[in-house]
């Protein structure tokens, strides 16, 4: 072969060779295929299975925030009914608390999506991203699986307070010049900004009108205004109904769309027309992790679904003076509305320049 034709036969290669070499490349690529295929295929058929089977272990239930509060409250109630639905598997309460409710949150939100690690949502993971733009997690690094319960919040006193009414605690505080003090949690947690939120309604500075005192959990809070150390707080209701009730704390004014059936007599903030205040409130949720599988989240609505018209949840929910709201409210809409509200109030107070 003179050296222009096997130049040639370098460059463009033989024919029948080029054919064959197409041919063997083109089986082995089908193969290749074939074996992709039927491992996405397999994969599929157990993720379904998987999903299909859920639950098939216990479904820890994070609540954000120490025993005895709205949170846990709720978190306890949802667990001991929802297991009447969960195939027989428990729903285990863990309280991973610290950080403004954020540490349960962030776990959550860092868990593996397969729907056995759930968050018992409040307010509170609306609330700390709207007003810290360092948040751990964002309001909307879940999947949303649902709300739960609106949580009317009490402004209360100790009975033996010699304040009566709510124009009385406004004047107190009023001519106290700071000297007053209320429990919260904190000064950007939820009762926090409910009683922020007044005295900012009343004219008041909100940061300065009424010292805080903070406390952990709503029995810490609520066990504050009982022996005295401080002279009103304003949190869930489920914390201090059983006080009122015992006659040993007054209500003067709750947090709530409507007057609680509970407590017939006492004015909401919005009916005595303050703006800010009348829109706070507290309330739970159901999260899970980004990434929960269809059939999970379908699972979970068929829960949600059965817990609603559940005697057992209504009942409790009564008796923590909360109301079901259980497919109610669309979630990802209400939270995003409740980010916003919060966020404008941190802008107005001074908490985000």
């Amino acid at each position: 072969m003179h050296d222009t034709q096997k130049k040639k036969s370098i460059e463009h290669g033989n024919p029948a060779t080029t054919r064959q070499g197409d041919m063997k490349m083109f089986r082995q690529l089908k193969k290749a295929a074939g074996i992709a295929a039927a491992i996405l295929a397999t994969t599929t058929m157990i993720s379904t299975a998987q999903a299909d089977d859920y639950p098939e272990k216990a479904i820890t239930l994070v609540a954000p925030y120490g025993a005895g509060g709205a949170s846990d409250l709720a978190a306890r109630a949802l667990a001991e009914t929802a297991r009447n639905y969960t195939d027989g598997q428990p729903v285990v309460v863990v309280n991973k608390t610290g950080n403004g409710g954020m540490n349960g949150a962030r776990f959550v939100s860092e868990s593996k999506p397969d729907g056995y690690t759930v968050l018992l949502s409040r307010v509170g993971m609306a609330l700390y991203p709207a007003v810290y733009t360092d948040s751990p997690v964002a309001w909307d690094d879940y999947t949303f699986l649902g709300m739960l319960e609106s949580t009317p919040m009490i402004l209360a006193v100790n009975a033996n307070s010699d304040i009566q009414t709510i124009d009385d605690l406004i004047e107190k505080i009023k001519d106290s010049d700071g000297a007053t003090t209320y429990a919260a949690s904190g000064p950007t947690a939820i009762d926090g900004f409910s009683v922020q939120a007044l005295l900012s309604d009343v004219g008041l500075d909100p940061l300065t009108a009424s010292t805080l005192v903070p406390y952990k959990g709503g029995s810490a809070l609520a066990a504050a205004l009982l022996g005295g150390h401080v002279d009103f707080l304003a949190i869930a209701a489920g914390s201090l109904m059983p006080h009122i009730e015992a006659g040993k704390m007054r209500p003067l004014m709750v947090y709530s769309p409507k007057r609680m059936e509970a407590l017939p007599d006492v004015p909401t903030a919005k009916e005595l027309g303050y703006t800010q205040a009348g829109q706070v409130g507290g309330w739970s949720g159901l999260y899970g992790p980004k990434g929960l599988s269809d059939e999970v989240v379908a699972k979970w609505t068929e829960i949600l679904g059965d817990v609603a018209t559940d005697e057992q949840w209504l009942d409790l929910a009564k008796k923590r003076g909360s109301i079901s709201i259980i497919g109610d409210e669309d979630p990802s809409a209400y939270v995003k509305s409740q980010f916003e509200l919060y966020n404008g109030m941190a802008k107005k107070f001074g908490y985000i320049q």
